[in-house]
């Protein structure tokens, strides 16, 4: 049950004053009783953005911000969340029903599941499903756990991980065909071999962290990276998460913040500017996680005085949701990450950030 606190930080820079068109955000998790939601705030720069939340068709929570047509030459988006992770069992429950491969989902789930099974990318050779029929027994039946343990192992271990921080997300085919990918395309190629084999799937977004903090005793800070895997159906387990860029099942040290039938539909922020290409200078994106319970006002007396007077005032509680634009200095107080360089697309700033 680690407490887990994520700063994400995304800044915009402009040689030249640029008029922000509507963003859209999808950084803040769903409650759930793996995920428990302690703090969610956004601070907003330019301040001024008309602030509006919805929840999208899969029921994810998406903040739109709206500047009616201010200019600036800098965007800053910090988004801080505070919350308690449950991680559930890698083996969880399976019903008998569906113990081994094949099964059919049972009738009343059916109807709700049936577009998440269909295959989303033309495979007319069926190569993808010929590479998921590896992993079957050749004779008799397959426990259907292995079969996507197998799956899962078997990118993580027959592919090339590569960073790719430009849009787009390749095709299943392209991936199986290249044996290399950035997170977002190893989470469709299973998805799509999943799909091919009748199993309902689908996407997730969310942060990935260094696993040693898990089990940090003292409080621990370590890099964090915006993430992409995939979730399948399983009935009796309900959606079991399965990380094929790392060979995770239910990761103790993923974060779930959104999911989807398709990855473009779990983009964590988009928007636009009305300006000139080559106003847009460049954009730096850096993610901070800390593990473990903020410490208590003694312990920070201490550690000040350890730190021969270095005093860092504790902060007072924040509302839940609050969009405000704090000056340079106490940003860079709150926020501590290192942003790393990272290229967007010309002319606007959307962006696919699930590139780790």
């Amino acid at each position: 049950m680690p407490r887990v606190r994520i700063v994400h930080t995304t800044e915009y820079q402009y040689s030249a004053p640029v008029r922000l068109t509507e963003h859209r955000l999808m950084m803040r998790p769903r409650d759930s009783h793996d995920l428990r939601l302690l703090e969610a705030t956004l601070w907003i720069t330019p301040a001024g953005a008309r602030t509006r939340w919805a929840h999208d068709v899969f029921g994810n929570s998406v903040c739109f911000l709206d500047w009616r047509g201010a200019s600036t030459k800098t965007l800053r988006i910090v988004s801080a969340l505070d919350l308690k992770h449950y991680p559930v069992m890698a083996d969880l429950p399976i019903d008998p029903s569906a113990e081994t491969y094949p099964f059919r989902y049972a009738g009343d789930e059916y109807p709700d599941l049936s577009r998440l099974i269909e295959p989303h990318h033309p495979d007319p050779d069926r190569q993808v499903e010929g590479w998921a029929r590896r992993f079957l027994r050749p004779a008799g039946n397959t426990p259907t756990r292995d079969l996507l343990i197998a799956m899962t192992q078997a990118i993580k271990s027959d592919f090339t991980y590569e960073a790719r921080e430009s849009k787009g997300t390749y095709g299943p085919l392209q991936t199986l065909a290249q044996k290399r990918g950035a997170c977002r395309d190893f989470a469709v190629l299973m998805m799509e071999a999943a799909r091919s084999l009748g199993f309902a799937a689908r996407f997730v977004s969310g942060y990935l962290y260094d696993e040693a903090l898990v089990d940090s005793i003292d409080p621990m800070v370590g890099g964090g990276s915006t993430h992409a895997w995939c979730a399948i159906y399983l009935p009796g387990a309900g959606w079991v998460e399965y990380d094929p860029t790392n060979g995770l099942i239910a990761g103790r040290n993923l974060i779930r913040v959104c999911m989807a039938r398709e990855p473009h539909q779990a983009t964590p922020l988009s928007g636009g500017y009305i300006g000139r290409t080559e106003d847009f200078r460049g954009m730096t994106v850096g993610v901070e996680v800390t593990v473990g319970d903020p410490p208590t006002p003694e312990e920070q007396a201490a550690h000040a005085r350890e730190s021969a007077g270095a005093v860092v005032p504790q902060e007072a509680e924040k509302p839940l949701e609050v969009v405000a634009e704090l000056p340079e200095a106490e940003l860079a107080r709150r926020d501590p990450v290192r942003p790393k360089p990272a290229r967007a697309e010309q002319v606007c700033p959307e962006v696919d950030l699930t590139t780790s």
